[in-house]
């Protein structure tokens, strides 16, 4: 009987540190899944995120007839002092011309704030065929205490926007970046 004791408390230990590693596996796993799923998304265009990078005016293709409303959203993430919001709500741009808007942001505390602005696109599979030229979100933003300034958004639409698509709604969120300085 000590026998079958044994050979049953071996596999008992194989199986809890089987158990275990299954687990530290699983948590691992879930910890990845963020990081991973945010680099799917940048590089699909998932979700509605953009690339955050420039993008190049050869590449509007012949301006279209063609004309979609661009929706504009703007809010202050937890902890950002910012007021934020777009000077304009809409606006209706034609498929490949360049559009300019600015999103108007005052710093209401005692200190200067460094912000970095998350865009996202709505619907998801239209965050391709937005090309942002120049935008406050590719870099960070600084203001001092009590500053405000516009902040330009230029960008144009790509003229092989999926025909179902009419309206477009470009929306950030703005982040604190690092202490307050």
């Amino acid at each position: 009987m000590s026998t079958t004791r044994n050979a049953l408390g071996g596999k008992g230990r194989k199986h809890t540190i089987g158990l275990l590693a299954l687990a530290a596996g699983m948590f691992g796993f879930a910890f990845a899944l963020v990081p991973l799923y945010d680099a799917f998304c940048k590089w699909t265009g998932l979700n509605g995120t953009t690339s955050g990078r420039a993008s190049y005016i050869s590449s509007t293709g012949t301006p279209t007839d063609r004309e979609v409303t661009i929706q504009f959203l703007a809010q202050a993430g937890n902890g950002m002092p910012w007021e934020f919001r777009p000077t304009q709500s809409e606006l209706r741009v034609r498929l490949g011309t360049l559009a300019t808007t600015t999103f108007y942001v005052r710093n209401r505390s005692a200190t200067a704030v460094t912000g970095q602005a998350v865009p996202s696109v709505a619907p998801g599979l239209a965050a391709p065929y937005l090309n942002k030229l120049e935008c406050f979100c590719f870099t960070p933003q600084r203001l001092d205490a009590g500053a405000e300034m516009n902040m330009p958004v230029r960008f144009y639409v790509s003229t092989d926007l999926p025909r179902q698509v009419h309206t477009l709604t470009l929306s950030y969120t703005l982040f604190p970046v690092g202490a307050k300085s």
